[in-house]
């Protein structure tokens, strides 16, 4: 089960985020129907089905549970965009406190649409969030559960520089998920250059 761990309200941090190619802002409540369609996709789920949320209520529930975590904490989730078209939303990503099978954490997690698979869009925002995190608010480590079988999402986080740090037997999925972390003394020890594309066909 996942649980988001409320702290005392901080001020929101609205403004968009541009990286090289990105663009990232805190989602918003019309971002709704973009959300639901790309959990409809069995793509984008493949891996992921028991930890999606299934119909509009769950869907809209989970929405709120980021705008709340902006709120409380100034940073969370992103909607994402490509630079070349910043209305057009291809996924949602960042970083998140929660719990996830009893695991508290600075979870690292990402949803993108198949069209923009393979050209480390994915890898692109979660290094422009882990730097934020380790280098701007000091946080100790950033973790991610996945499942063993999704083998291009594990090979991602490793380039990103996580390790398998151990198991959590109900994880995000029908099976017991790998949990992976990347602490900060091994990301200041990192190089971080371009990352690197990983083969993920649909």
């Amino acid at each position: 089960m996942v649980q988001f761990e409320p702290r005392e309200a901080v001020a929101a941090v609205p403004a968009a985020m541009v990286t090289r190619r990105l663009v990232l802002r805190p989602p918003k409540d019309s971002d709704l129907d973009i959300l639901m369609a790309l959990y409809a996709d069995p793509a984008v789920s493949r891996f992921c089905a028991a930890a999606t949320p299934q119909g509009l209520d769950a869907t809209r529930a989970q929405l709120q549970a980021w705008l709340a975590h902006w709120q409380t904490y100034g940073f969370g989730h992103w909607a994402i965009a490509e630079r070349e078209k910043p209305d057009q939303l291809i996924g949602f990503g960042g970083l998140m406190h929660r719990s996830v099978a009893g695991h508290a954490g600075l979870f690292l997690y990402y949803r993108i649409t198949p069209q923009a698979w393979g050209r480390a869009l994915a890898s692109e925002m979660a290094l422009h969030a882990m730097t934020q995190a380790f280098e701007q608010r000091r946080e100790s480590s950033v973790v991610a559960a996945v499942l063993p079988s999704n083998a291009p999402t594990r090979k991602t986080l490793e380039g990103l520089g996580l390790r398998l740090k151990g198991t959590l037997a109900d994880g995000p999925g029908s099976a017991a998920a790998l949990l992976y972390e990347l602490n900060a003394d091994r990301w200041a020890s990192l190089p971080h250059g371009e990352p690197e594309a990983v083969a993920f066909a649909a």
